[in-house]
């Protein structure tokens, strides 16, 4: 499954991330989702064969992938790694990455300016 597709659009109104992996036949309980160091996001998981039921069934053809996957997705310096979300539905994990408010501008520190030598003691 090293091929794992995965689609990743832009939202128009927030700007958020969303990426769209199809992983079928996937127990969501074997799936991670996790944020690295250098903003990686990294989806990692296993699609395990099913268990043999004893049956004495004989595979024909198998095409279907198993075994472990890994994707990772470099994210923005925007990306908000604190609320990164993923839900997994259909076969279909989601995860959506929000961005970052903008930085408010910084406002101008005042600084008092002071006479020299006013409050010195006299006399000396």
């Amino acid at each position: 499954m090293a091929n794992t597709p995965m689609d990743v659009k832009e939202l128009p109104a927030s700007g958020a991330l969303v990426l769209a992996v199809d992983m079928p036949g996937v127990v969501p309980a074997d799936v991670k989702v996790q944020v690295e160091e250098g903003n990686v996001l990294t989806i990692t998981g296993e699609r395990k064969r099913p268990a043999d039921d004893g049956d004495g069934v004989k595979y024909l053809r198998m095409e279907r992938r198993m075994g472990k996957f890994m994707r990772k997705f470099p994210l923005p310096e925007s990306a908000d790694i604190d609320g990164v979300r993923a839900e997994y539905k259909d076969g279909v994990l989601t995860v959506t990455v929000n961005k970052k408010p903008p930085p408010e501008p910084k406002k101008p520190r005042v600084v008092e300016v002071k006479v020299a030598g006013a409050g010195e003691p006299k006399g000396k």
